[in-house]
């Protein structure tokens, strides 16, 4: 049996699991356990890395006995069956004041009720966040573990040691109690999708109003860097608009398919969203524009469908990316807004003391959103914890305030050249809804009472009312709602 030696083990060999036990190893103060349902895959990844200093173990059992207590384990393995297998080999080796962290992309639902099962053993259960690929677990993610306050005082600092680090701080926080860490996650990816969506209808809109060239089109993303819009996101899109294929000598953008994948996490927030009452449209349209992209046989029945009559023509170019850039700008905002507002909401749903500048701050580096301008949203809830709206904040307020002018022409010319631009024009629609004084939404719950008795508030009185549609549609006040 291995002697107790390591103070933090990962289980899962394959790519992100080997990257983060890479990260441990390589910081002062840690000894790593690893275990890979596979003896073959963990020889392997001893054998490749012998620096680590890996205490390799071929059983469960093995691996428990290798760590020093409270024996802290990291599972890298794929989401759902094979995570709850994990999890039940280890409440049978590991004892109370043991930790159990689920670092993958787990449902934060799914966490909750792993949480609460384990914690009966008396063992810790833990579900993080782990943003960044594969570079950023071998470097330094962004992390987000949920979990009890006992267990981040173990945790907390071995996963300081390894998270990436933004203007001096690492990027890891303890974010609340069990599915919190995975929920943040989620919403993390959400915003996410709409932030791809939002560059990729960019690119669009001055690729085809313009006739530059992806390369011309990467300069751009290049300088946009440089300013309010400098994130990793726009960054790596200049290189890929840059990148021209080795066989044909094309740019690489335009031999790829134009289909976009999805693993789900971007659709758990709009269900999520749904479920809280939280409107996300623009995460939505991004969620929604990839399945789009993944219909073939419908754009391919459709593509005889007619557009605009006329031609559409850009008179300047440099004034068209500036508009662009600028409702990029703006439609970000919303897109962090909307997700700002889930978070907010499924603290309450679910009892989490979630601080929204943390999270913000450790966005700031290591994971595939991180971006120069989370400062302002940190500083934004620094100055007003319990902001309503992110873009309610006198910082966003003034962005998209001087942005909405060029917003709206982009959005029309869009549509105008029958230009797909959902994540633009849904962003635009939400804020405009947002200021709006007063919204449709009164016919619409006139309706309602009209077919289902659902009732109706007044403007002018207390109460609840309903109208007699069926009979002299006098009116009466309602004291059942439907």
């Amino acid at each position: 049996m291995a002697q107790a030696q390591a103070n933090i083990g990962v289980i899962g060999m394959a790519v992100m699991g080997s990257n983060l036990a890479r990260n441990l190893a390589s910081r002062e103060g840690n000894t790593v356990a690893i275990y890979n349902r596979s003896a073959e895959k963990t020889r392997a990844v001893v054998s490749e890395f012998p620096e680590a200093g890996f205490v390799a173990s071929e059983s469960i059992e093995e691996f428990a006995a290798s760590l020093v207590k409270p024996r802290t384990a990291i599972i890298m393995v794929k989401a759902g069956a094979g995570t709850d297998a994990v999890i039940n080999q280890l409440t049978t080796v590991f004892e109370p004041g043991d930790i159990i962290v689920d670092g993958g992309n787990a449902l934060f639902t799914d966490t909750i009720r792993r949480e609460k099962a384990v914690r009966e053993t008396g063992i810790n259960f833990v579900g993080a966040g782990i943003s960044g690929g594969e570079e950023g677990a071998l470097k330094g993610p962004s992390i987000m573990p949920g979990g009890s306050a006992e267990a981040w005082e173990t945790l907390g600092p071995i996963l300081k040691s390894i998270a990436a680090v933004a203007e001096g701080e690492p990027c890891v926080t303890h974010v609340g109690t069990d599915g919190a860490g995975h929920f943040v996650k989620m919403i993390h990816n959400g915003i996410e999708y709409a932030d791809m969506q939002l560059i990729a209808e960019a690119y669009d809109l001055i690729r085809r109003g313009t006739g530059k060239s992806p390369a011309e089109i990467a300069d751009i993303f290049t300088e946009w860097n440089k300013g309010e819009l400098e994130s990793y996101l726009i960054e790596i899109t200049a290189e890929v608009l840059r990148q021209v294929d080795a066989k044909t000598g094309q740019p690489l953008v335009d031999v790829i398919v134009d289909q976009a994948g999805a693993k789900g996490t971007g659709a758990w927030t709009v269900q999520t969203a749904l479920d809280l009452g939280i409107p996300v449209s623009g995460i939505a349209e991004a969620v929604f524009a990839r399945s789009l992209s993944s219909k073939p046989a419908q754009r391919a029945a459709a593509s005889s469908l007619p557009g605009p009559s006329s031609e559409w023509t850009v008179d300047d170019a440099d004034a068209f990316v500036e508009d662009v850039r600028q409702a990029l700008y703006a439609s970000k905002i919303i897109a962090y807004s909307q997700g700002f507002d889930e978070i907010v909401a499924g603290a309450e749903e679910y009892n989490w003391d979630i601080k929204k500048g943390d999270i913000a701050k450790i966005w700031r580096g290591g994971c595939i959103i991180r971006a120069q301008f989370l400062n302002r949203i940190t500083e934004a809830y620094d100055e007003n914890p319990g902001l309503v709206a992110l873009v309610t904040a006198p910082y966003f307020t003034d962005a998209v305030s001087q942005a909405q002018d060029a917003w709206r022409r982009v959005v029309v010319a869009a549509a105008q050249a029958g230009i797909p631009s959902p994540a633009f024009s849904s962003s635009l629609s939400y804020y405009d809804g947002l200021r709006a004084d007063r919204l449709p939404a009164a016919l619409v719950q006139g309706q309602r009472d009209f077919f289902g008795a659902h009732t109706y508030r007044r403007v002018d009185a207390e109460g609840t009312f309903h109208t007699l549609w069926s009979g002299d549609r006098s009116e009466i006040e309602a004291t059942d709602t439907h």
